[in-house]
């Protein structure tokens, strides 16, 4: 018979309580949450961010749930679309399990928990709730998610989104069941979109399913017990090759912890993660050997077929598109001897400078698969032809900067906070926002985060 799944992970997510969570998940958590929302307010007056407010519209002082930490509010699902939407408008939030978990699971936490009341230590359990239920769901696939088309922060961030807002508002195992299946329902999203305004949307409508699941689930929608697992589930609906697991049993939850192994990689780059190892070999390469663009003649990235997939934009014309492309990145890299939000505007580019490099880059398949990730191959590398004649290379390149393995130095997270938050708020309350979320286990309320003296309101 197969391993009822669903119900083992509602009632572990009903079950969970703080005081079983090891200090390195915790310290997990507070990252996830300081770097979510340092990006999620450098996002919200992105276009996708305006458009999307504006669609829902805002309910003044009266909703149940702040936009952006500020004043404007709306009903608690609202609030997370459009926050997980600011949130992932540049593409510059944290990556685990072949996606996005912050930017669904912060902004669901915060609209649901602001509505309940909730503790920061209720919050940094539900957090755990809904990464581990993400974890344990995809490491059962063979296929890497991207290669299908699927958008793996929009078909399982529906379903961990769920399972966070369960646990704040203390369902019963079989309620925190159903909401688990209500959510396997709300499962959507695809590659294909990626590099225009609908990818940010797929992580907002992820963040505002898991909320609505949730309360669905707690007002008694019901939902089969074993959505998730059924022969035609949504594993097995993910999976057309049929080579998903639907039957080993989970036993050691609560136990062994994917948050405080396989952690968070925290983004050094506002472009699509499959860049990032490439660019720390290209930014090492110009620094050491004071590239210029033309001194080089060729590059060669050596990348994985997923990344390619996600990087689909050969010739972007404009910022968003630059996001997904290779060829940008080391174009940027060579042309700025950096890659951040300066290099992702629609001037930068279609500087005739970054467009003749664009040509110049050409990608390299391996096939092999990371043991740690398999949207990525076992590593990437660069190679350079210079225009004299000489060939440089990068070593194999494992982790990006910032990954759970390879953190980011002291001080740096603090330095993309600012950067960040620059816009939206002073420095003494960036300051105080970024201290507080540095010990959000420690806040009594959520509510207390709020932010209502911003620089520049959102618009």
């Amino acid at each position: 018979m197969p391993a009822p799944l669903t119900r083992t992970l509602g009632r572990f997510v009903s079950a969970l309580r703080f005081e079983a969570l090891p200090e390195r998940a915790v310290e997990a958590v507070r990252i996830g949450f300081t770097d979510c929302i340092a990006v999620m307010l450098a996002g919200m007056n992105e276009p996708v961010a305006r458009i999307v407010r504006d669609a829902i519209g805002t309910r003044g002082s009266a909703g149940e749930s702040s936009l952006s930490l500020g004043a404007e509010r709306a009903a608690a699902p609202d609030a997370a679309l459009a926050n997980a939407v600011a949130g992932h408008a540049l593409d510059y939030d944290d990556v685990a399990l072949a996606g996005h978990p912050s930017v669904v699971l912060v902004p669901a936490i915060l609209a649901e928990g602001e509505a309940l009341g909730a503790s920061g230590r209720q919050a940094v359990a539900a957090y755990a709730a809904g990464y581990e239920v993400w974890a344990r769901l995809i490491e059962r696939d063979k296929d890497a998610y991207h290669r299908k088309g699927w958008h793996p922060t929009a078909v399982l961030g529906p379903v961990a989104a769920a399972a966070a807002c369960a646990h704040l508002r203390g369902l019963d195992p079989a309620a925190a069941t159903r909401a688990l299946g209500i959510a396997a329902s709300m499962a959507a999203g695809v590659v294909a979109n990626f590099g225009t305004m609908t990818k940010p949307l797929q992580a907002g409508r992820a963040a505002a399913s898991g909320v609505t699941a949730a309360r669905l689930a707690a007002a008694g929608l019901t939902a089969a017990e074993d959505a998730l697992e059924h022969p035609v589930g949504l594993l097995a609906a993910l999976s057309p090759k049929g080579r998903v697991d639907l039957e080993t049993p989970i036993d050691d939850l609560g136990r062994d912890w994917r948050l405080a192994t396989i952690g968070l990689n925290v983004k050094k780059y506002p472009m699509c993660y499959g860049t990032h190892r490439a660019l720390d070999g290209m930014l090492d390469l110009i620094a050491a050997h004071d590239l210029r663009p033309d001194s080089v003649a060729e590059i060669e990235v050596t990348t994985g077929s997923a990344q390619m997939a996600m990087l689909r934009n050969h010739r972007p014309a404009t910022g968003l598109e630059a996001k997904f492309s290779m060829e940008f990145a080391m174009a940027a890299a060579l042309t700025a001897r950096q890659a951040g939000l300066a290099q992702l505007t629609d001037e930068f580019v279609r500087r005739a400078e970054v467009q003749a490099l664009l040509p110049k880059v050409k990608l390299a398949l391996d096939d092999t698969t990371s043991a740690e990730d398999p949207a990525f191959a076992a590593h990437d590398r660069v190679r350079i032809r210079l225009a004299d004649g000489r060939a440089l290379a990068s070593p194999e390149l494992r982790f990006a900067r910032g990954h759970w393995s390879l953190p980011l130095k002291e001080g740096e997270l603090w330095r993309k906070f600012q950067d960040c938050t620059n816009a939206a708020l002073v420095p003494q309350d960036a300051a105080r926002l970024f201290e507080a979320l540095q010990r959000v286990d420690e806040t009594a309320t959520l509510r207390a985060l709020r932010t209502v003296t911003p620089l520049r309101a959102a618009s």
